[in-house]
């Protein structure tokens, strides 16, 4: 057997090879779970339920604060769209609020700040079907939904409120 300096003589000694199989594995369990971890996105914040004066609080008039607006009940985080929404930016009277009607009459009338959309025009309400689909949804992400969806006026749950009944309502990819 050729003699070998003792830092560079080859071990075949079967403990150590299994410990360098180990090694081995290890490192590439950890090397492949990193990317595995990269390749999801990471899961979102849970919803939660706006009051009005809670949502009121998100108007856009703090730097740095987030703004949400909601639009048929679904509260959106459209800081993303502060040049739109932000401190005196074109759109800011419709956040920190349920802005439903302005949107399906694309109007900034202080009157139609509301979540009412009774009296719409089959227009208007398809009008705003469309840009809660394609606009609100696809380009903000949703951070809740407002107590006056779902509950009554003293609070208390609206034992009748069934999401599916609600005009122009689609539940399928909403909750």
């Amino acid at each position: 057997m050729r003699k070998f300096p003792h830092h560079t003589r080859p071990n075949n000694d079967p403990t150590m090879v299994t410990a360098r199989i180990c090694v081995l594995v290890v490192v590439l369990t950890a090397t492949l779970a990193k990317n595995v971890i990269v390749k999801y996105k990471p899961g979102t914040k849970p919803v939660r339920l706006f009051t009005e004066e809670e949502l009121k609080r998100y108007d856009g008039s703090e730097e740095g604060h987030p703004i949400y607006m909601a639009v048929k009940g679904v509260v959106f985080d459209v800081t993303n769209g502060k040049e739109f929404y932000g401190k005196d930016a074109p759109y800011n009277a419709l956040v920190g609020k349920d802005s439903t009607r302005a949107v399906a009459k694309m109007s900034l009338d202080p009157a139609d700040l509301t979540p009412d959309t009774a009296g719409l025009t089959d227009e208007q309400l398809k009008s705003l079907e469309s840009i809660f689909e394609d606009t609100y949804k696809k380009k903000y992400p949703i951070v809740g939904y407002t107590a006056s969806r779902i509950l009554t006026e003293d609070g208390s749950p609206n034992k009748d409120f069934k999401p599916e009944d609600q005009p122009n309502f689609q539940i399928k990819d909403e909750f």
